[in-house]
């Protein structure tokens, strides 16, 4: 989720109405060659995101269940998207946010311009930070989490390490499922959302909702979007279904169908990876709903924020029928 260089941070539509997403600026890698660029090291690496952000979220789920925790530190901006952008808040301000204590940022944006003092595109979040030579690595989220599936497996605790959520058999059939997902669900609810003109909004919101009866499809005879194993795809997509009732359905006006009413797959799916070890804290509802209904007065103008937070997704519990990853 992105503010830009230049004022507007909420006009994102082109002359068509249509939502266009910028292309991630920073795309280095974190390698495990001791002899890389960005080699994997404990404690190098930093990690700014938002509990709001479903790309951001994405690093957060990868980083717990890779066991990257106590190698790879965190900071956490503040829910409300301002006139300057993503902003850090200390915890008592804002229970959940953090203050910088890498770079001493009051926003985001100052973090970008150390990196780069003539950087001119939107300051999104995640960035993965590199302290030793105080740049930024990346800001694409979908590359961050690859980097934490495997860069850092040769250092990291012994109970974590061959854990692959892009594993070598299934990468061809990841990448395949992550194209229609993102264009259509993950990207497609702010198309649906963000678009200005009546006839972008229901292209985008007809192609989501046949999407997502294709998920449930998938769902209806697999565990999980590829069979009994939790990849990428899956983590990728659930950053998306948890915000969906609370926020997309009637924020985004994608409301033709409700995940906890209309779709019994999809629900057990969402609350099946919910309920895995981790999971849970990464998810701050709060944090979420205050974002989208309190940062896009464009279309929250009284900034009301509703009280509905989705389905119930630690009942029934659901368990796994092995381990999943």
């Amino acid at each position: 989720m992105s503010t830009s260089a230049a004022g507007g941070i909420t006009k994102w539509h082109s002359k068509d109405g249509q939502f266009h997403r910028q292309v991630s600026s920073f795309r280095s890698f974190v390698e495990a060659r001791p002899d890389a660029p960005f080699p994997a090291e404990a404690g190098r690496y930093h990690l700014y995101v938002s509990y709001a952000c479903p790309w951001a979220h994405r690093t957060l789920i990868v980083r717990k269940l890779k066991g990257l925790e106590s190698l790879i530190s965190v900071s956490v901006v503040h829910y409300l998207l301002g006139p300057n952008g993503w902003e850090f808040a200390s915890p008592d301000e804002v229970p959940g946010a953090t203050l910088d204590d890498v770079n001493g940022a009051k926003y985001i944006r100052e973090v970008y311009f150390k990196a780069e003092p003539e950087y001119s595109a939107r300051f999104t979040v995640p960035v993965l930070w590199d302290k030793k030579k105080n740049t930024i690595v990346s800001n694409e989220s979908s590359e961050i989490i690859r980097m934490l599936n495997t860069a850092f497996d040769e250092i990291i605790e012994p109970e974590y390490r061959g854990i692959n959520f892009y594993p070598d058999e299934l990468k061809e059939q990841i990448d395949d499922i992550n194209s229609w997902i993102y264009d259509t669900v993950n990207n497609g609810v702010y198309k649906s959302g963000f678009a200005t003109a009546q006839s972008a909004y229901e292209q985008n919101c007809r192609a989501l909702f046949e999407s997502l009866e294709r998920i449930e499809g998938i769902l209806a005879s697999n565990e999980f979007l590829l069979g009994s194993r939790l990849t990428e795809a899956d983590l990728r997509l659930f950053t998306t279904i948890v915000r969906f009732d609370p926020v997309y359905h009637g924020h985004f006006k994608c409301n033709i169908k409700q995940i906890a009413t209309d779709y019994p797959n999809i629900l057990r799916w969402t609350r099946e990876i919910y309920q895995l070890p981790g999971i849970k804290e990464t998810v701050n509802m709060e944090h979420i709903k205050k974002h989208y209904y309190m940062s896009h007065t464009q279309i929250n103008p009284t900034q009301v924020v509703p009280l509905n937070n989705g389905p119930d997704l630690d009942n029934p519990v659901v368990k796994p029928t092995a381990r999943p990853y």
